[in-house]
């Protein structure tokens, strides 16, 4: 609840009291002024009454004890007003000491709401910006001076003033919105909140807007989503395993007796191909049961130091002749030469890179540029495949490390999949960005894992 002051005020309270104390000293200083002309009058008096006869000094003592009664009273209005200089003394400390304790209050204050990860924006009725915080402007960074002015001001990139009026509408409290900014050459997602503005009187002259960047969350919120379904899928990896393997072994050796006893037969040259045909695509449907099972079952690694330029270059080379053929460049930068080893597994990793390598020629089929950066972050390693092809629909984005999704005319759907699973057993991940220029897939490995194995 913020309490609203005019900026006079405290000149007001300063000036009042400033007044009070010259006209108290003013008073003072002609109170003595008039004490002095009672005394002279007393002196006179007295040295009358001493040259007097004795019948006529009746009068003048009544006169001189008048005199007395007034200095006895000028005495008491001295002392009053003593007491109302002290007193306004007094009141001018208490008011300073408390405009100091205000003064700190805000500071604080401020300093609380400038240490928050999250930033606070206050706007009056009208819209304008009256206060914004340190995370507001690195979130926003407007483009000139934002207090005083329209909330529109703030950035272009996220509607602050459309949520507000939605807001004022709804009046609700869990209203939120999500927006989606692009900070650094990444992608971040700041959620909103608002809420009405009060003053003491709890009348509403304002609203206060929170932007929170929620992208690790939503991240976090992903992964564990896609580990959800990545458990549920072990049970039923395990029954169709046992279920279909075993007959499908079964039928690959009645196959094989089939062919065996025809081979010396006249057997037409149609039944020979359709034979064929019954041993490929059983031959298939074991190996997409493999992989299902080797994708949903609960693997330890092998960890190891591996020298991740290197395992880069070994990949690279392997792709090359085929990247040759499609008239595709491939780019290798190692921003770090100084990362040499990494604790992993070294078979998953050239299983997780060659598949991106291979998605990345795929998506080129007419030619391109393939970029393979490798470089050091802290204590992790980032290994970033960018391809130059058309990239992924915005529609697609959320299934991409679904299990058996695929845009491909062949393949199983599970090698991003499988790729998401392997980053994280190395307690890594797995993300990408996209757009109609490109897809760039980064791998974030820690240099030293926590775990010296690590279960899938």
């Amino acid at each position: 609840m913020f309490r609203v002051h005019s900026k006079e005020t405290g000149k007001y309270y300063r000036l009042a009291i400033i007044g009070l104390l010259l006209m108290s000293a003013a008073a003072l200083g002609v109170t003595i002024w008039v004490m002095i002309d009672f005394l002279r009058e007393q002196e006179i008096v007295d040295e009358l009454i001493r040259q007097l006869p004795e019948d006529a000094t009746e009068s003048a003592e009544v006169l001189a004890g008048e005199l007395r009664w007034q200095f006895r009273l000028s005495m008491l209005v001295v002392l009053n007003l003593v007491v109302t200089g002290i007193a306004v003394v007094l009141l001018w400390r208490a008011y300073r000491s408390s405009q100091e304790s205000l003064r700190d209050l805000k500071n604080l204050a401020g300093d609380i709401i400038s240490s928050m990860d999250q930033a606070v924006i206050t706007t009056d009725a009208n819209g304008n910006v009256t206060s914004i915080n340190r995370r507001g402007l690195e979130l926003l960074n407007p483009p000139e001076e934002c207090v005083g002015r329209p909330l529109t001001n703030l950035s272009d990139k996220v509607p602050l003033e459309d949520f507000r009026r939605e807001w004022r509408i709804e009046q609700n409290v869990a209203m939120t919105r999500d927006f989606i900014v692009n900070a650094n050459g990444s992608t971040r997602t700041l959620r909103a909140f608002c809420q009405s503005l009060t003053d003491h009187e709890d009348q509403a002259i304002g609203n206060v807007l929170q932007l929170r960047d929620v992208t690790e969350r939503l991240l976090i919120e992903d992964r564990m989503s896609r580990m959800e379904r990545f458990i549920e899928l072990r049970p039923l990896a395990a029954g169709l395993h046992h279920e279909i393997k075993n007959p499908l072994a079964a039928l690959s050796l009645h196959v094989q007796l089939l062919e065996e006893e025809i081979e010396n037969d006249d057997t037409p040259d149609e039944s020979l191909h359709m034979l064929s045909v019954i041993k490929t695509e059983v031959s298939r449907i074991g190996n997409v049961l493999e992989g299902f099972r080797d994708f949903a079952s609960i693997d330890r690694l092998n960890l190891g130091p591996v020298d991740l330029p290197e395992l880069v270059q070994r990949q690279v080379e392997l792709v090359r002749p085929t990247a040759q053929q499609q008239h595709v460049s491939l780019d290798v930068q190692i921003a770090t030469p100084e990362l040499q080893e990494i604790v992993a597994d070294r078979t998953r990793l050239e299983q997780v890179l060659l598949n991106l390598l291979l998605n990345a020629l795929e998506a080129m089929p007419h030619g391109g540029l393939v970029s393979i950066n490798v470089a050091r972050s802290g204590e992790t390693a980032r290994v970033e495949v960018t391809d130059s092809g058309n990239g992924i629909p915005d529609e697609l984005h959320d299934k991409v490390f679904d299990a058996y999704f695929t845009t491909k005319g062949s393949g199983t759907g599970l090698g991003l999949a499988m790729c998401d699973k392997i980053m994280r057993q190395h307690e890594g991940n797995l993300t990408f960005r996209s757009s109609r220029n490109g897809t760039t897939f980064e791998m974030v490995l820690p240099i030293q894992p926590a775990k010296t194995e690590q279960s899938g």
